[in-house]
This record gives structure tokens, sequence and C-alpha cells, in this order.
């Protein structure tokens, strides 16, 4: 049997190739560098703590340019980074990580400085975009054309593919931004967004649960309030994508889902606040396989940038 991960008789996918691709994970706090063909093979892996653009791209570069010499040249290169930054190809703008507030990293040309050194394909996207391709073709949504990705940790972020391509349009999706309800009553907490406060980020990232309450999210006990009122706001961020998007499946990822006493409690929270409206056994009766855990884990960030060099390679 071959078990290569990219041969496969679906028309969607990439035949059998013995190309190497490098994948980037680049996050606020930190980056993981594979080089390999898909999670059945990463030939070399690194990771090490995002500084300054400067320091953590020499790094990448330097890792990458030693597995060039130890296992061969590289076909593409994906990056799926932290953001927000441009993703389109014919904007003047591409490739630039754009108004993050993550100090120093504002407007770095991160494609740029990856063709200062690799004559390949680059393929650049969205953290969560990339880990949603990586899903799609190895983890909780294959054969799926139509689902979201979030990841909720040091920020909440989401993206996906609809009818089969990544969630792209006048820039890409900034779901941790979509404002949701907050009851300032039984929730006083002003929220920790730079920018509108009480977004859904502002209200149930990590940060915000670490402000909140004044302890990191994963010494909390599983029966702090804390999980209620955070399945509660994420909840409310699922309806509205269920409701605007209709995907066919929600992935969550992130750190803060490493509790998993929140999906019980997200599931539940999304049955009640859809009372019934969308009328589809996934949300009736199979919730629970309809609002999931990324089947890859927390290599999701880096296989999705691998998945991302190999689309480059094959455009």
């Amino acid at each position: 049997m071959d078990n290569n991960p990219l041969t496969t008789d679906r028309p969607d996918q990439r035949p059998m190739t013995n190309d190497l691709f490098a994948g980037i994970e680049a996050g606020g706090t930190k980056f993981v560098v594979a080089v390999g063909t898909g999670p059945d093979d990463l030939r070399a892996e690194t990771r090490f703590p995002t500084t300054t653009p400067e320091e953590t791209l020499a790094r990448t570069v330097a890792f990458l340019q030693e597995q060039e010499q130890a296992l061969g040249p590289l076909a593409a290169i994906g990056a799926a980074a932290f953001g927000p930054l441009d993703p389109d190809p014919a904007s003047p703008a591409y490739g630039r990580i754009t108004t993050t507030p993550k100090p120093g990293w504002a407007q770095t040309d991160f494609v740029g400085a990856l063709r200062q050194h690799f004559d390949v394909p680059v393929g650049f996207d969205t953290d969560v975009n990339g880990a949603a391709l990586g899903e799609q073709r190895w983890g909780a949504a294959q054969g799926l054309d139509t689902f979201i990705y979030l990841t909720i940790g040091t920020g909440i972020g989401g993206g996906g593919l609809v009818n089969g391509k990544l969630m792209h349009g006048l820039l890409h999706p900034e779901m941790g931004h979509i404002r949701i309800p907050h009851d300032r009553q039984a929730d006083p907490f002003p929220g920790t967004c730079p920018f509108h406060g009480d977004c859904l980020e502002g209200l149930a990232s990590g940060p915000a649960i670490e402000a909140r309450w004044g302890q990191r999210a994963e010494t909390l006990p599983s029966d702090h309030p804390a999980w209620e009122l955070e399945a509660h706001y994420l909840a409310l961020g699922l309806a509205t994508f269920i409701c605007t998007l209709s995907p066919q499946r929600i992935i969550l990822g992130g750190g803060v889902m490493a509790q998993a006493q929140l999906f019980p409690k997200i599931q539940r929270g999304v049955q009640t606040l859809l009372n019934n409206y969308v009328q589809v056994p996934e949300i009736l009766q199979g919730i629970d396989t309809y609002i999931v855990p990324p089947a890859l884990g927390n290599r999701a960030g880096v296989l999705g940038a691998m998945a991302l060099a190999q689309q480059a390679s094959a455009h």
C-alpha cells in the first residue's frame, strides 16, 4: 500500500511527487519551520521564539538553507502568518504583514525576505487559512469544500474554504474582530483588543481570559466560571458564522481549545442560540461531529503552510 500522503485519486489534489516543500508557521509567539512532503513525511522541523522581523526571518532562512544542503532543493515554500497581511499577488503590498499590533512587525515584507534567498514559488496566507488548507488535505475537513477553521489563543482568527477556494476577497477574513453581544452587567470586563475593545477577540482570547480573571487560562480549574463565559462568547461567534457562511464543519484550534470541557459547552450553546432555525442533522443531531478540534492537532499550522507551498508549486 502506498502511504505517500500526496498519492491520491482525487482530482482536486496534487499527484504523487518526490518534491520537498517548506512550511513556515509564523505565529506571534513562535515560528515553526518544517521541510517534507506531508504529515507522514516531515524530514526536519525547528521552532523558535518570534522576536524582531530581522532576527526571526534570518533564522528561518538559515534553517531552510541548511535543509537544502542536507536534503536537496526545495520545490516551494509556504508561509502561514499572523496578520493582518496582504495575500493578493496583484497587490503592491503582497507578501507583507500590514497593520499588526505586534511591535516591530507592521509592514514587514515577509515574502520579499524569502525571495532574496530562494528562487522558488512562495505561497503566503494567514495562519488560519493555511491551517484550514492543511485540514482539508490531511485532516478534519477532508472531502469538504466549504468550512471554517478558527484558532482561539493569543488572538482569535478565522479562515477556511468556500467552494473549494481559500477565503479572500477584499483582503482576508477577520473573524476574531466581529462584534458580539456583551452584557456589561454580567461581564463588566471592557475587552483587550487595541482596535475594538470588546470584539470577539477582545472578550474571548487567551489574554482576555487572563486579564479578566487575573491568571492564565491554563491554570484555571475546569469548573471555573470562566469556561461558561468563554463558551458563551464563542458560541455567539459560531452562530453568526453558521448563519452567514453556512459551513459544512467548524474546526476549533488554538491553545484555549486545549480545555476539553469547552467543546460540549460550545456545541450546546450553538444549538440553543440557533433555536432549531437551521434544520440540518449536522446541527440538530450531530453537533459533536460538526464543531470539532483539528485532526492535525498542533501541527495544523505548519502542515497548512506546507500545503500552501504545494498549492503555489502547482500554479
